[in-house]
């Protein structure tokens, strides 16, 4: 049994998905990252970056993983499924993966927080973090032109992607003129594992359209920043 402790986000949705895919059984403790549970002692003590997800994996002493990316490697290499184990193979994997670590993540989540999260609309800000991954977006079609999935067979690298790139309307980055990543978007979404991963735990909003839900997020944002204040004192 492995405990998951994550919430409705793109990197917390990538674990999810990764052990509905494996099959492997789990227990799923969301965390309401508002009250700032992921800084206290006993989480910390799993994760020292107070970050999710995070998993424990009960039937190996308790070994406990941190960063999605590290978690979707385990997991495969732990089940010998979702990643070659040739070193070829294994490598056009981790070199995709390290793609979506290094590049998609980041920037979709700064145009996040500029286009969403600030009160102020800092606009070069939000065309920069979009502009960029909307960069990244058409190296994905690029590689999706001729190839199935990113990677060769169906791996942790399109779990991790997927996770992201399906809010994309959420960060304000379209995905029009890039058929190849819609296609492989709409493939994967029908995947009853990748399904049921989303929900794991589900999105209070739907992070798959464009909507302006703003002053919602302001409101939330503002609310972990004055809680976070108040437990330091």
């Amino acid at each position: 049994m492995i405990d998951l402790y994550s919430a409705a986000t793109p990197n917390g949705h990538k674990a999810s998905i990764a052990l509905e895919e494996l099959g492997l059984p789990y227990e799923l403790h969301a965390l309401e990252l508002s009250t700032n549970v992921q800084k206290e002692p006993w989480f910390l003590a799993i994760n020292p970056n107070g970050r999710i997800p995070a998993i424990v994996d009960r039937a190996e002493d308790n070994f406990a993983v941190f960063e999605s990316g590290a978690i979707l490697i385990y997991l495969a290499e732990k089940t010998g499924q979702l990643m070659p184990t040739d070193a070829k193979g294994r490598s056009r994997v981790i070199q995709w993966l390290m793609f979506q670590m290094g590049g998609v993540g980041p920037m979709m989540g700064q145009a996040n927080a500029f286009y969403r999260y600030f009160p102020e609309k800092i606009q070069p800000a939000i065309d920069r973090y979009q502009g960029e991954s909307r960069r990244l977006f058409t190296v994905l079609d690029g590689q999706l032109k001729d190839h199935e999935y990113l990677a060769g067979d169906y791996s942790i690298a399109d779990i991790a992607h997927f996770a992201w790139v399906r809010t994309a309307p959420w960060s304000g980055v379209s995905t029009e003129g890039l058929p190849h990543l819609q296609r492989w978007l709409a493939q994967i979404e029908q995947r009853p594992a990748v399904q049921k991963g989303v929900q794991m735990p589900p999105y209070k909003r739907d992070l798959t359209r464009n909507v302006d839900d703003a002053e919602a997020l302001i409101s939330e944002v503002r609310g972990m920043i004055e809680t976070g204040q108040s437990k330091q004192k």
